[in-house]
């Protein structure tokens, strides 16, 4: 059971972290009030992480920025390894 509702959050947040890109990519060229980029990483470190490197990619929003160009691929990396970690273990 735990591990569905695992699998259920990681989904909605890389959801969630996709559209969110998305959207501060639509705002930034609208000139709109944008999210802040600590909030953007956060979303990432969270378990958003997949969501967060497909909007960069999606949306070609944040790519130039050297904290999101190697911080979400490391991001994505430290999640993965502990995940990996955490499977050896149980």
């Amino acid at each position: 059971m735990a591990v569905k509702i695992l699998l259920i959050y990681l989904i909605v947040i890389n959801i969630l972290t996709f559209l969110d890109f998305g959207l501060d990519k639509y705002k930034a060229k609208h000139g709109k009030w944008r999210t802040p980029e600590a909030s953007l990483l956060m979303m990432a470190v969270v378990g958003g992480s997949i969501g967060a490197w497909m909007g960069m990619n999606t949306f070609h929003h944040k790519t130039k920025h050297l904290k999101f160009k190697y911080g979400i691929p490391a991001i994505m990396i430290l999640q993965l390894a502990f995940l990996i970690w955490m499977r050896t273990r149980y």
